[in-house]
């Protein structure tokens, strides 16, 4: 494992001999992949991660995102190329070749061996590739081709194992590929339910990466991690000439750790908005800011969430509740996720299930529920979600750049956005996400 402070290459026995330290510049190693079980990590794998999601340390990040960055370069990727049809083949030839030079030595009867351990070999991978087909590590569209696979490679055993024998005049191999080529065909038909169809697991354990993060933090410095947004109480002094300045925008997050992340990247600065969160942060000028927006007849308000039920109600809370917009000439632009924009973008997203969120979804009230299809509302109960932190920083940006971008000729035939509820509504949503 090389060093990421001078970059010598350090050998197992060079990091055990200086107790988990470089051999030449003596900089402490923060993991050994050697002693760790399950998902294994090195220190260049996580530096890598963290210059990457900053861009190389100049945007701010959230735990969460380097999460998500993490755990999708540790998920299985030698299963992609094994459990296809060239890797199939290319197992049955190689497998095939030692079976018939060890198989006079181990055996009596070669044909009848020769039959046997490939029949198990076969089964094997039958057995790899249908439990891959149905965990929720892999993407929906993965487990599609897993089992696309199976019924594939069904049809061809079927198809040249009969020829075989018939020509052979082998029933033993007759035996093994109508065997082999049915239960392949039978499991990769077997409908994939629709709970894990709709969403993965993690790679790696929220407490491992936990773990993780507070080694490295402990030896190595990562100026742009954000920490937990903090509640601080009371309110900030704003100077009278700077209370009486209005602005035309803002960005209304569901997340107290999306507005931090918004605001440590000078988000608000770059567009000219005010950046709050839904629960009241920043405390220090939440206030102040409302009552400075009130003043603005033509604001936008931009709702910013992610796709669980809870964020999808953010719109429907900054039009009723008395804290924010009721009775308000303010436009509402729901640019946050949606499960219309996330099955539209298939794999690209990250979906994630948990009861609690189904929960959540089924005690949705009708005002919410009237703005979503049918389909949504099933993809919802079934306890499907996406965070926005599942987006890189650099992406989520770009993404909200364009989002308030497209927002400038609201009802121009080149817009993005949908009105809701008629032409007397005041609350649009973004087609798209990302």
């Amino acid at each position: 494992m090389k060093c990421i402070n001078c970059h010598t290459d350090n050998k197992l026995k060079d990091r055990t001999a200086n107790s988990g330290r470089c051999v030449r510049c003596r900089h402490k190693f923060a993991f050994e992949p050697t002693s760790m079980t399950g998902v294994k990590i090195t220190d260049p794998m996580f530096a890598k991660a963290i210059a990457d999601i900053s861009v190389n340390d100049t945007l701010f990040f959230t735990p969460k995102q380097l999460f998500y960055l993490l755990d999708k370069r540790s998920r299985p990727k030698n299963d992609e190329l094994l459990y296809t049809i060239p890797g199939y083949v290319i197992i049955n030839i190689v497998s095939g070749i030692f079976v018939l030079i060890l198989t006079p030595n181990l055996f009596s009867g070669g044909s009848i061996a020769f039959i046997l351990v490939m029949f198990a070999i076969n089964c094997l991978l039958i057995a790899g590739t249908f439990t891959a087909s149905r965990s929720r590590k892999y993407p929906y569209k993965q487990r599609q081709n897993f089992a696309n696979t199976l019924q594939v490679w069904g049809g061809i055993v079927l198809v040249c194992g009969i020829g075989v024998s018939l020509l052979s005049s082998s029933f033993p191999l007759f035996l093994a590929s109508c065997a082999i080529g049915l239960l392949s065909i039978y499991f990769g038909s077997r409908k994939i339910d629709k709970k894990p169809a709709n969403s993965q697991e993690f790679t790696i354990e929220l407490n491992q990466f936990q773990g993780w993060l507070n080694t490295w933090t402990a030896i190595n410095s990562m100026t742009k991690l954000l920490q937990p947004p903090r509640a601080l109480n009371g309110n900030t002094a704003v100077s009278p000439d700077v209370s009486a300045y209005s602005f035309d925008r803002l960005v209304v997050c569901d997340r107290p750790e999306i507005a931090q992340f918004l605001i440590a990247n000078n988000f608000h600065f770059e567009n000219n908005c005010a950046v709050l969160s839904i629960t009241g942060y920043p405390q220090s000028i939440f206030d102040t800011t409302m009552e400075m927006l009130r003043r603005n007849p033509d604001l936008k308000v931009y709702a910013l969430h992610d796709c669980t039920p809870r964020g999808i109600g953010l719109v429907n809370q900054l039009r009723t509740s008395p804290n924010w917009f009721p009775d308000s000439s303010a436009l509402i632009i729901d640019i946050g996720l949606l499960p219309r924009q996330i099955m539209a973008a298939g794999d690209n997203m990250c979906v994630l299930s948990s009861e609690s969120s189904a929960r959540d979804a089924v005690q949705l009230p009708p005002a919410i529920r009237q703005d979503l299809s049918a389909e949504e509302l099933e993809w919802l109960e079934l306890g499907n979600y996406v965070e926005l932190e599942s987006f890189s920083p650099q992406k989520l940006i770009q993404i909200l750049n364009r989002g308030i971008a497209g927002s400038r000729d609201l009802g121009s035939d080149d817009s993005s956005l949908i009105l809701l509820g008629g032409t007397d509504s005041s609350i649009y949503v973004v087609d798209s996400f990302g």
